[in-house]
């Protein structure tokens, strides 16, 4: 298998993760009628627009660092099922998905799995990438598992 993942393919995967979820809080927010579920939404929209900054920090090191050791074909392979399993690396797959959210609960629910998917690829993602990136990437999970419990929270409140 010849095909690896390099540092700057995983980070960018991130960055799509994080405008879809962008665009599905944003759309989420638009359709709530919920003044309370809307400021949640949105709230969580704007740490998303946020994480892709960092990304995007991150992806303009990667292209002038060296490139992230290989790893075994083993690895690379769960790294791109993680990728292929998570909608949010389809591109424009967030807004859609918000589209034909029918239920509150339906919108709270598809946020905690792709928060819980996010958390899964970024914990892979440490292995592409430079160790000096390993402090962001902990941020990145650190909010993502806030995002959880807010969308916990706010299901609880239902």
């Amino acid at each position: 298998m010849g095909n690896i993942f390099s540092g700057s393919e995983v980070i960018e995967l991130g960055i799509e993760i994080e405008k879809n979820g962008r665009d599905f809080y944003d759309a989420l927010a638009a359709k709530s009628k919920s003044e309370g579920s809307r400021a949640t939404f949105l709230k969580l929209a704007r740490e998303e627009e946020k994480h892709l900054a960092l990304f995007r920090g991150m992806l303009d090191k990667a292209g002038s660092s060296e490139a992230a050791e290989s790893y075994s074909d083993e690895y690379n392979g769960y790294m791109r099922a993680l990728a292929s399993e998570s909608i949010f690396t389809s591109k424009d797959k967030g807004r859609e998905i918000a589209n034909s959210v029918k239920t509150q609960t339906e919108a709270i629910e598809l946020g905690i799995g792709f928060e819980k998917d996010s958390i899964l690829f970024y914990e892979g993602m440490k292995k592409a990438v430079p160790r000096y990136d390993h402090k962001v990437i902990d941020e990145l999970i650190k909010e993502e598992q806030s995002h959880l419990r807010i969308l916990r929270e706010l299901k609880i409140s239902k």
